[in-house]
């Protein structure tokens, strides 16, 4: 959502202050190694450009340097520290950024110091403690220093000692090739002493930058730094800002936070006088984003990995890596029963199994013998099957609005939720939200519709086909058209009998009158009935004893017009829709239905719109344009079609671009989370621009990247980070099956959004690619991702139950295999190594409230081949796979080579 930008990366930018408080023209001191170069600044002492020495790319806005060099602006080598004495009990702050002197230059510099600073002018004469900063260059290593000393009678407490993490992630005024070539994205894991920032190039390609701990500096939280909007619109979209890496963060826990649950628990330091405090980060270059681990390992900080990830079902059993110089000494898991550890060539191996009383956010806590601790941050859920089901219940009874009086005609829908207040949001001053199209309006109904799809029950099914038969057709698709409005609600008193909220703000731009509202030329709309069509004719195809109000080529029609009316002769109806569109992945699923229908004449025209998009996207530099000037939606569209049509460059481009904002890091939140941070602006109650933890772009970027993973099986990572992804709509829903937008990352609040918003093409990710991934992997052993691995490493067979949400996929690694069934659910896999053949044991549905599927398509293909090479056993072929009973309750299927 929403706004028109165009491909220049640009908002109305404030006034150029002009102001040289960095003190720019008082020179540089210059340094090089063979990992770095760069140059820092000699008035200030802060760094201006961090280059890699091997190709040249700079990590800083170097470039943009004269316009960031007034007072509030931070950069790397600043310092911030709130402290108290014993005899105070208010903290005072001192920010190096806030008020600049020229720093106090130190002439006696120790071994590996290339620059040195009394930060006293800087920070102030009244602090009874001083400063010092040193730049050190050790081998390949870059490393920042502060030393404080007190010489105060009384004890010094530092509550809050902060290193401002300052890279280039300023879009503002560039073309979208130039943000592709110069930016950067920084992501923390926030674990104590095995804390660092990666820092990743936007190309997705090239070096990429770890920032870890020096010496016993540990990482307790991540705080964003307030600063002047500048000349750049600081914390906008084109400029998400900047945050510092807190060693220490108790006076922010008791003040600011104190309503919160923080990722660590705040600690202070206090300072005896004549006593020194050294703290550090060091900066070590990786030879590529998917090294970052590696580098990591290298710097002897501990290294977690989880997998599958850090999102665990309560029926999962989570594997945990450790590697470290130093022996583990304990283990605090209070959520998990932990067995291990067991030894493997990617450190220590431990299993994790959720306790039965165990949900929400879990920190892990490990302590090494050596003293250093690190925490992985894990989130248990229910069940995969009973987290959907709680939140199919939910959205159809507590978000069902059935007020027929309505003049806007919503009734019978599923509408936006806000789970504050406890009830359905029927006006909102951004008119979409409550007017059941764009994303912030349809994250409720869309959900639904997928969660049909994977799980459909009778009860939701009759409200949901009343809602797609009576509202999306009459009311969203009016007057016979497939188009679709921008919202059904709409502000204009004069035109409707509706009583308005006078304590909403209806002056905005966001509160369209019916002439704005009722337009049809959103591309992004479409996708969303395009899902609720399909999702019904998969259910009426494949669960022909429930009887939907029309039958399955109705719903298949629906979604194939709709999709038409939008894209076709080159989207001559719709804007934007030239761009990937959020959540087309399901009009790509669309396209293999028609196929298997034998419907040829629909085949050829939706290819037909669809080879178009692609072959102008392959022509693009940076083909992933939207309405926002930088987004991470676009990936997930541009990939599908450019790989089905077998495109040399652009699937290769897309998804280096979703490594670049798609980090795997030991906490759930981050890992696997695709880089979002405006769209609470548009469809969240807590509006703000924010990091987003786990909004619909996880879900979204899951499918190209695990896509990726399977046509390169060798590719762990692309996997790790694709699964993290693809979990990650999981944590969203609450216990009462309530599932909000995305979780608000900033310290202060770390809850969940209350409006339900645009969760639903995060679910729509979660619904068309989670699978059972089973590969054999030379670090990892034999590993499961979305089940439970029932034999042991290295056996002849591995044996498989699945524990994830759709239970109806499994890719078998050494085969390059993926098997897909239209209906019930996979209970076990078995792969046999030496004879290269699978078997499936089948139920007709996860859970008994279900329905019952009396048969199922099994679908086989090797991604990286013309045709699978395989074939079920003894079953008679159908809809491009083979039909398997299930009416007896239970199904086998067993795989082999054609």
């Amino acid at each position: 959502m929403l706004l028109s930008a165009p491909r220049v990366l640009a908002l109305l930018t404030v006034s150029v202050l002009g102001q040289d408080n960095l003190g720019l023209s008082g020179g540089y001191t210059n340094f090089q190694s063979s990992e770095f170069k760069g140059t820092i600044v000699k008035s200030s002492g802060t760094l201006a450009s961090l280059n890699s020495s091997r190709t040249g790319f700079n990590f800083l806005p170097t470039d943009l340097l004269s316009k960031l060099a007034q007072n509030g602006a931070h950069h790397l080598g600043d310092i911030t520290v709130r402290y108290r004495q014993a005899t105070n009990v208010t903290w005072t702050t001192v920010d190096s950024a806030t008020s600049r002197k020229s720093v106090t230059q130190l002439k006696s510099l120790g071994p590996g110091v290339i620059a040195a600073a009394d930060l006293t002018p800087t920070l102030g004469t009244k602090n009874p403690f001083t400063v010092t900063r040193e730049w050190l260059l050790s081998g390949n290593e870059l490393a920042l220093r502060f030393n404080f000393t007190t010489q105060s009678p009384n004890l010094v407490e530092i509550g809050s000692l902060g290193i401002p993490i300052a890279i280039n992630n300023i879009f503002t005024n560039r073309l979208a090739i130039d943000t592709q070539a110069k930016c950067s994205f920084a992501d923390p894991y926030i674990g104590l002493d095995a804390g660092y920032v990666r820092v990743s190039p936007l190309s997705g390609t090239g070096n990429a930058l770890v920032i870890a701990p020096l010496g016993s500096t540990q990482f307790e939280a991540w705080r964003f730094l307030k600063e002047p909007s500048g000349s750049f619109g600081y914390q906008s979209q084109t400029y998400e800002g900047n945050y510092e890496w807190q060693v220490h963060s108790l006076a922010y826990a008791q003040d600011e936070w104190k309503g919160t649950s923080p990722w660590n628990n705040g600690t202070s330091k206090l300072l005896k006088s004549g006593e020194v405090l050294s703290v550090g980060v060091r900066f070590l270059l990786a030879e590529s984003i998917q090294t970052i681990e590696d580098t990591v390992v290298k710097s002897k900080t501990p290294l977690a990995i989880g997998i599958p990830g850090y999102v665990v079902p309560a029926d999962l059993t989570a594997r945990l890596y450790l590697n470290y110089t130093s022996t583990v000494e304990s283990i605090d898991a209070a959520d998990f029963s932990v067995t291990g550890p067991s030894d493997s060539a990617a450190g220590e191996l431990y299993l994790l199994t959720p306790k039965s009383s165990a949900w929400g956010r879990s920190r892990v806590t490990v302590t090494y013998s050596d003293g250093k601790q690190q925490t992985i941050h894990y989130y248990i859920t229910k069940t995969a099957s009973s987290t959907l089901a709680d939140m199919g219940e939910f959205f159809t009874t507590k978000a069902y609005f059935n007020k027929t009086s309505d003049p806007f005609k919503r009734a019978p829908s599923i509408m936006t939720y806000d789970h504050e207040v406890g009830s359905i949001v029927e006006q909102d001053g951004r008119v979409w939200i409550a007017g059941i199209s764009d994303e912030g309006g349809t994250g409720a109904y869309l959900a639904t519709a997928m969660k049909e799809f994977i799980q459909p029950t009778a009860k939701e099914l009759s409200r949901f086909d009343d809602f797609v038969q009576d509202t999306i057709v009459g009311t969203l698709q009016q007057n016979g058209s497939f188009g679709v409005v921008a919202s059904a609600f709409f502000y204009q008193p004069n035109a409707v009998q509706y009583p308005y909220d006078s304590k909403i703000d209806w002056t905005s731009w966001t509160s369209w009158e019916k002439a704005r509202a009722y337009p049809t030329r959103r591309a992004y709309n479409y996708v969303h009935p395009v899902a609720a069509y399909w999702a019904l004719y998969r259910v009426a195809r494949n669960y022909p004893e429930h009887r939907l109000r029309s039958d399955w080529s109705w719903y298949l029609n629906r979604a194939y017009n709709t999709t038409q009316y939008c894209l076709s002769n080159r989207a001559a109806n719709c804007d934007y829709g030239l761009v990937g569109l959020m959540g087309e992945w399901v009009m790509g699923e669309l396209l293999e239905d028609l196929k298997r229908e034998g419907l040829a004449s629909q085949v050829t025209a939706l290819e037909t719109t669809m080879r178009y998009r692609a072959n102008q996207w392959e022509k693009e530099a940076v083909p992933f344009g939207s309405e926002m000037a930088w987004d991470s939606t676009g990936q997930e569209g541009v990939y599908y079609w450019t790989n089905y049509f077998k495109l040399s460059i652009t699937p290769t481009k897309a998804i280096n671009s979703i490594f670049a904002y798609m980090p795997s890091l030991p906490h759930w939140g981050w890992n696997g989370n695709a880089r979002r941070y405006w769209d609470f602006n548009y469809a969240a109650k807590i509006t703000q621009t924010e990091r987003q933890l786990h909004h619909y772009g996880s879900g979204l970027n899951s499918l190209p990247m695990l896509n990726y993973y399977e046509q390169h099986p060798a590719d762990i990572y692309a996997l790790r980070v694709g699964y993290g992804g693809n979990m990650a709509p999981l944590t969203n829903i609450h216990q009462d099956g309530f599932a909000s937008a995305a979780f608000h990352s900033f310290p202060e609040l770390l809850k969940w959004d209350p409006y339900s918003g645009d969760y639903g093409p995060g679910f729509l990710g979660l619904s068309l690619g989670q699978c059972v991934y089973i590969l054999s992997n030379s670090k990892y052993g034999d590993v499961a991702f979305g089940g439970n691995l029932l034999s042991t490493s290295g056996a002849s067979t591995i044996s498989v139950e699945p524990r994830d949400a759709v239970k109806r996929r499994v890719f078998i690694a050494d085969l390059g295999l993926k098997a897909e069934i239209s209906a019930g659910t996979i209970s076990r896999v078995e792969f046999d190594k030496g004879a290269s053949t699978v078997t499936l044991t089948l139920a007709p549905a996860a859970r008994n409230g279900d329905l019952q599927a009396k048969s199922a398509i099994v679908w086989l293909k090797r991604p990286t081949a013309a045709t699978a090479g395989y074939k079920v056993s003894g079953a008679k072929e159908a809809r491009g796979g083979w039909s398997v009973d299930l009416s007896n309750g239970k199904g086998t299927v067993k795989i082999t080579r054609a």
